[in-house]
């Protein structure tokens, strides 16, 4: 009798846990499946709290309002950016006046929108957006025009127009109308530079659409590839793009190739576009190289960038730049830009202190373009030499920002100027150009 009540107890205890270990093995399955479903819900950061939760540790109707606020929803902005001046240029002054004209120490002064962008932006899915971007053509001054008229009315162009995927971290894909370059400079935004304007020579051949590269203001049609490693501390860019399509003796063209490299040594920047001054926020280190080539030409150069905080007061901005540029030395090549790109060097270099309190920056500027042409890209008119050293300008200059809110609104006044030799005289020549911009900028 008491066998036979240990059996039935034992039968029991058994067919008990088989039941249990069923019922559970079922419901771990079901969670699994779940699980794998909804993998990316399975934590959520509480940014102010700073602790992580479960979604499945909440009753329904917390689990409920999640799955809600995880819905997307498609957004769009709008916004402008606006650089207007004052200024007062030598008629030598290197971009837009001559050396060796009349009267080149003679001063011009007029007033000037000098950018008018109409920008818009959407998120259309989580990993999908779209931007696009207009801009005047040339500016909108006091400046005559071939009719004798006055240049106040310009018709706005399409300056930006890309579509980005971002897969991950690792692979996102930029295709459209879009800015190109295979420097830091060359890819800065223009709410964020530091100097009032853009360098000059570190990408001298993209910015028309009459340049040897047939760009629109630094901008190509084609596909970009970008992406992040070492904890989003090393960026690589990879594009294909159309660059020039007209060559002497062909219909066809090859395509422009433009690599870029970055290792941001702190902070990391994932920003589609460079800034050329943090204001203070956070510590940047950022060194970098990168090829532009199609057929012949090829531009190859490394950058460095460094915004950190110094003393007590505010912060450094160190931009620098060096660039190897060159078309090729044969004409008779069926993609050739030997005469139409003299082999170069040019340099860069901005430094600035932000003045945190006062936000204030002072800032100096230098940028040289020194030809270093070879044999078959000067034709018969004049020696190396001499095209050289009459083709070769320096940049220098300064000014102060007050940047009394930020990237929206400022005001930036400089003094900058260009040396070359006229060769007329056989001259070295200096001459300068005063700016006090407005910036106003909304996105």
């Amino acid at each position: 009798m008491k066998q036979t009540n240990y059996l039935t107890f034992t039968v029991t205890l058994l067919t008990f846990f088989f039941v249990n270990y069923s019922a559970s093995a079922q419901s771990k399955q079901s969670s699994s499946l779940r699980i794998n479903d909804d993998i990316s819900l399975l934590k959520e950061i509480n940014a102010e709290k700073n602790e992580t939760k479960s979604i499945f540790a909440g009753n329904a109707e917390d689990k409920i309002a999640k799955e809600k606020e995880e819905e997307f929803k498609p957004s769009f902005s709008v916004g402008a950016i606006i650089h207007m001046f004052a200024g007062s240029q030598q008629d030598g002054y290197a971009f837009g006046g001559d050396p060796a004209g009349p009267d080149p120490s003679n001063w011009s002064t007029d007033f000037t929108v000098y950018r008018a962008r109409i920008m818009v932006g959407a998120q259309l899915t989580k990993k999908g957006n779209f931007f696009m971007e207009t801009e005047i053509p040339s500016p909108i001054n006091g400046a005559t025009t071939a009719g004798g008229g006055k240049q106040a009315a310009v018709t706005p162009i399409i300056l930006d127009c890309q579509y980005e995927h971002v897969f991950n971290d690792y692979f996102s894909v930029i295709g459209g109308l879009q800015l190109v370059s295979h420097n830091r400079n060359g890819l800065q935004g223009a709410a964020g530079l530091m100097a009032n304007d853009f360098t000059y020579y570190q990408y001298p051949y993209n910015l028309f659409p009459d340049s040897p590269l047939q760009g629109n203001f630094g901008r190509d049609l084609g596909v970009n590839f970008r992406g992040f490693f070492a904890n989003n501390k090393l960026e690589y860019r990879l594009g294909f793009f159309s660059g020039r399509t007209s060559f002497d003796g062909t219909n066809s063209s090859p395509i422009r190739t433009v690599g870029r490299l970055v290792y941001n040594v702190f902070d990391e920047d994932k920003n589609f576009y460079y800034s050329g001054t943090n204001l203070g926020k956070g510590k940047t280190l950022s060194i970098g190289g990168g090829v532009d080539a199609q057929g012949d030409y090829l531009a190859a150069g490394v950058d460095v960038f460094l915004d950190m905080p110094v003393g007590d007061l505010g912060s450094m901005t160190l931009n620098g730049a060096y660039s190897y540029i060159s078309g090729g030395n044969s004409p008779e090549n069926e993609y050739s830009f030997a005469t139409m790109i003299p082999t170069q060097n040019t340099q860069f270099m901005e430094l600035g202190y932000y003045f945190k309190d006062l936000k204030l920056q002072p800032w100096l500027r230098y940028e040289r373009q020194g030809m270093n042409a070879e044999s078959n890209q000067i034709g018969d008119a004049e020696s190396i030499s001499d095209f050289n050293k009459y083709n070769s300008t320096t940049v220098f200059g300064g000014g102060v920002n007050y940047w009394f809110n930020g990237y929206n609104t400022n005001l930036r006044l400089s003094y900058t100027t260009t040396t070359k030799t006229v060769a007329a005289t056989d001259e070295s020549k200096t001459y300068g150009q005063v700016w006090l911009q407005a910036q106003i900028f909304v996105f």
